[in-house]
């Protein structure tokens, strides 16, 4: 899935060389499959993981399961244990991607309310290819320097630009070798399996966000025995992975950044940027099609304009960020502020997140092999839907050249699981609310809560309390809401709310968006830079 967010700073909790000291764990004798060793836990060098009093380590891994005494791979864990006396075992935890750093998130358990985090050994780690994990996936760091070709093709002479620059990107992975083979996602749901196995436990727990979903969702299939809780935020369609998942996507960002155009319209005594959705919308584009053809400081092409704006579709956490830079831009010509924002999700010269999230989802499935078939349903939904379409296009085209073979998806089969709770705003962009009531459908012992005309995407744990204190009850107890029979959600709670900006805003109202805000950009600012699906 095509995405860009803000990677706020101190996300870089996940970041960092780990520092590992002698100490091992016991490790329970198992009784078939891949014996992992133990993990020698020490200090954690990331500021924000030292100061929580996690440990670090390594998981070694096979890099092919299927010859377990080969060459391996080492997985970056982090671990910060129970506070609780009432021990309920370890909670691993995915922000998504694929390519999302999760080391960091073994603090996530703080943001749980009523201390429901408190009883359970919190598991952040780096998926194989991610961030600190051995090795880490690269190909051309300055893939997304800019100003880049304009993304609409409307000329022969960029479609052929284009596709020469993504063949490319694909050729300069190759350089990466047998981990491009072995870096599906059913290769990271053994690697979970191997880290339940060197912590000792009989059954794991597990909170997925966004891709982190179908990462849940591929390993309570293959070892449904194995999961006890399973929490997942932002679901992803089991029936679409990749190819449809992404035109679905396009459909679901145009809707969505008309939604932001009409906040910034309601705003327009603050942002002075049109007094209808429909003019900002206008006005917007005719800035795109100005930055494509002389980009701001030769940085800020139309591209990149686009890029700084996708978030808007994901959240509504930068939103006042976003309008800023738009009417900085628009009034006093001031392109720094949206050079900030690019930067922020798009670091310069590091293009891991992308390697990876390309190297899972080009071998997961087999996508079409077709141009003609690309070409041909970009430009239908581009007629439709024009805001991301051909940025999300170009944005997966390495799988038409990828020098790996692709696999076949887990037919996602929830019978056996014990249960799942399933969160959804339903106008979440990136993975769309279908997807939830598909997996619903497919977890037949699992509750569905979601958030009508909500747009946050995965956005628990952000300060709306019908949400957060349904997890923690769920954490604590096991005990799921009653589920409904009809094909719809179990319970409905409010969406997290559209900021309003602080010059018209009350001083109540103030208040209450700094206390939201403060939750929102605490739970966000510990997933990746590189959530996109």
């Amino acid at each position: 899935m095509r995405k860009i967010v803000t990677a706020l700073a101190a996300a870089a909790v996940a970041a960092g060389t780990l520092a590992v000291a002698p100490a091992a764990t016991a490790v329970q004798p198992e009784e078939s499959g891949y014996a992992p060793p133990p993990i020698k836990w020490g200090p954690c060098s990331a500021p924000g993981l030292a100061k929580a009093g996690a440990e670090c380590g390594f998981l070694v891994a096979p890099m092919d399961y299927a010859q377990p005494s080969g060459e391996t791979v080492q997985i970056a864990v982090s671990r910060v244990k129970h506070k609780s006396s009432k021990y309920q075992g370890v909670m691993l935890v995915n922000p998504g991607g694929p390519g999302g750093s999760g080391l960091g998130l073994s603090v996530l358990g703080r943001n749980v309310p009523k201390h429901a985090g408190d009883s359970y050994d919190w598991i952040g780690f780096d998926p194989r290819g991610v961030g600190s994990s051995k090795p880490a996936l690269t190909c051309d760091g300055n893939y997304f320097a800019p100003a880049r070709p304009a993304y609409v093709p409307n000329t022969p002479q960029l479609e052929s630009t284009w596709r020469a620059r993504t063949k490319g990107y694909a050729e300069a992975c190759a350089k990466n070798g047998p981990l491009l083979q072995h870096i599906k996602t059913t290769d990271v749901a053994q690697d979970m399996e191997s880290l339940r196995k060197a912590l000792g436990e009989k059954q794991i727990n597990y909170y997925g966000f966004s891709y982190g979903t179908y990462l849940g969702q591929v390993y309570s299939t293959l070892h449904p025995d194995r999961m006890r809780r399973m929490v997942l935020d932002g679901n992803v369609d089991p029936r679409k992975v990749w190819y449809d998942a992404n035109l679905d996507q396009d459909v679901a960002f145009d809707r969505n950044i008309k939604i932001y155009f009409g906040w910034l319209a309601k705003y327009d005594n603050v942002y002075h940027l049109g007094k209808t959705g429909s003019a900002v919308e206008q006005l917007w584009y005719a800035q795109q099609r100005k930055l494509d053809r002389n980009p701001a400081g030769g940085v800020i092409g139309g591209d990149e304009w686009l890029d700084v704006f996708l978030q808007a579709g994901y959240y509504v956490f930068g939103w006042e960020d976003m309008a800023k830079a738009f009417d900085g831009w628009v009034h006093r010509g001031d392109w720094q502020a949206l050079k900030a924002l690019y930067e922020k999700s798009n670091a310069p010269g590091d293009d891991n997140g992308y390697a990876v999230y390309s190297a899972v989802q080009c071998t997961d499935a087999q996508w079409p092999r077709d141009w003609d078939r690309w070409r041909r349903d970009a430009w239908a939904t581009q007629n439709r839907a024009p805001f991301e379409t051909w940025s999300n296009t170009w944005y997966n085209a390495s799988c038409l050249n990828w020098p790996a073979k692709a696999g076949k998806p887990v037919d996602i089969d929830g019978s056996k699981a014990s249960g799942a709770l399933l969160i959804s705003e339903e106008l979440d962009a990136a993975t769309p609310y279908s997807g939830s009531l598909e997996v619903r459908k497919r977890y037949p012992r699992s509750s569905l809560i979601s958030a009508p005309g909500g747009t946050t995407h995965a956005g628990s744990l952000s300060g709306v309390s019908c949400v957060d204190d349904r997890v923690a009850d769920y954490l604590a107890t096991g005990a799921l809401p009653k589920r409904v029979r009809d094909d719809r959600s179990d319970v409905q709670c409010t969406a997290v709310p559209q900021p309003v900006p602080s010059p018209v805003a009350t001083g109540a109202q103030q208040k209450a968006d700094a206390l939201t805000k403060a939750a929102a950009e605490e739970k966000q600012s510990l997933l990746s830079g590189l959530l996109r699906f």
